[in-house]
């Protein structure tokens, strides 16, 4: 079964969520693995890989980098030697996953769905199980350590889901966790 969630991406964690609409927001949506032990993990990931390689760029960006790894992250599973032909990738290269007739052999495959840029404005759709609030700070070359990233994660189903804003759903939901991300790895992935 799935666990879908959405992930907005803002710069300050602000009291009740609720996006400052002069601050940018990205939202993502996932279609599975929204539980807080894999999306807290991915973003530890995602985190450290930007800081190594000085790609920080603000939340928009971050959104942006956390659907490709995710996009990564399930194309293996189509580059499987050992897979069913039927069900496999034929790619020598990148380029060939943008090639039609190299993937029309396979139905709907994860890697082109899943995920998706949310429209903060539109709602959200209904059946997510989990809110995630990202917010990356401003970060800068002359800092000796790297910012801290705040995190919330919302109870389970603990918000508005059908007919609902966006800002409904973030703003009235009740969070099981707020604090640094370290933090939440140390709540959600050290005690799985």
């Amino acid at each position: 079964m799935s666990t879908r969630c959405q992930l907005r991406f803002v710069r300050t964690l602000k009291q009740g969520r609720t996006a400052d609409p002069t601050e940018p927001v990205a939202q993502v949506y996932t279609h599975s693995d929204g539980y807080p032990e894999g999306v807290v993990g991915r973003l530890r990931q995602l985190k450290r890989l930007l800081e190594a390689t000085r790609s920080v760029r603000g939340p928009a960006y971050a959104a942006a980098q956390y659907l490709f790894l995710e996009k990564l992250t399930s194309m293996s599973l189509y580059l499987d030697p050992n897979r069913d032909p039927e069900r496999r990738l034929d790619a020598t290269s990148p380029a060939d996953v943008c090639d039609p007739s190299r993937i029309q052999h396979l139905s709907q495959p994860l890697f082109l769905l899943g995920h998706g840029v949310e429209d903060p404005r539109a709602g959200i759709h209904g059946d997510e199980e989990y809110l995630y609030v990202v917010a990356i700070p401003e970060y800068s070359l002359e800092q000796p350590e790297p910012p801290t990233w705040e995190v919330a994660v919302s109870e389970p189903c603990g918000f508005p889901r059908w007919d609902a804003t966006t800002e409904a759903a973030f703003s009235e939901a009740t969070w099981q966790f707020e604090g640094s991300l370290t933090e939440a790895c140390g709540q959600f992935i050290e005690k799985a």
